[in-house]
Formats: structure tokens, C-alpha cells, sequence
């Protein structure tokens, strides 16, 4: 790999983290006003009503969130092994 190749690198991790970030923000603020609690009386079937559309947008997101981290890891892992792979070759090469 050239050294015209490392911003190409270090731009797609960023974006892939920015990506990362803000699907956990957004499932933040999606669980912000989750409850923990279990409505029993029939008198709350709209709180529970609510509580089990967040809960379904929550796992919606989810499969979103774990390809994201896993690309995030990924793209770590390439920018952190051209970089051990470049020190291996200047110090053996």
C-alpha cells in the first residue's frame, strides 16, 4: 500500500465511527424514556402500548447498530495492522 492510501483509511474509519455514533445516540434517546416496570392494570394499556412500540423500534435498530460495530472494529483493525505492517517493514525490510 502507498502513503496516498492512509487518508483513504483514516476517512472511512471516521466515517464508519460517525456512523457507529450515531446509532447509539439515536437508541439512546430512544431508551431514554423506556420503563422498567410492568403495567398489570388495564388502565395503563396505552403506557404499555408505548413502552412495547419503543421497546420493538429499540430491536428494530439493533441489527443496525451491531453491523456498525462490528465495521467500526474492523476498520480499526485495518488502519492499526498498516500501520504494524509498515513498522515491520521499514525495521526488516
Amino acid at each position: 500500500m502507498s502513503s496516498s492510501v492512509v487518508p483513504i483509511l483514516w476517512i472511512a474509519w471516521a466515517v464508519i465511527v460517525v456512523i457507529t455514533a450515531l446509532l447509539y445516540a439515536y437508541r439512546t434517546s430512544l431508551t431514554r424514556d423506556e420503563e422498567g416496570q410492568i403495567f398489570l392494570d388495564p388502565a395503563f394499556d396505552h403506557e404499555k402500548a408505548v413502552q412495547t412500540q419503543i421497546v420493538s423500534k429499540v430491536n428494530s435498530i439493533q441489527p443496525a447498530v451491531r453491523a456498525a460495530l462490528a465495521l467500526s472494529a474492523a476498520m480499526t483493525a485495518v488502519v492499526v495492522g498498516y500501520y504494524l505492517w509498515n513498522a515491520f517493514k521499514q525495521l526488516f525490510g
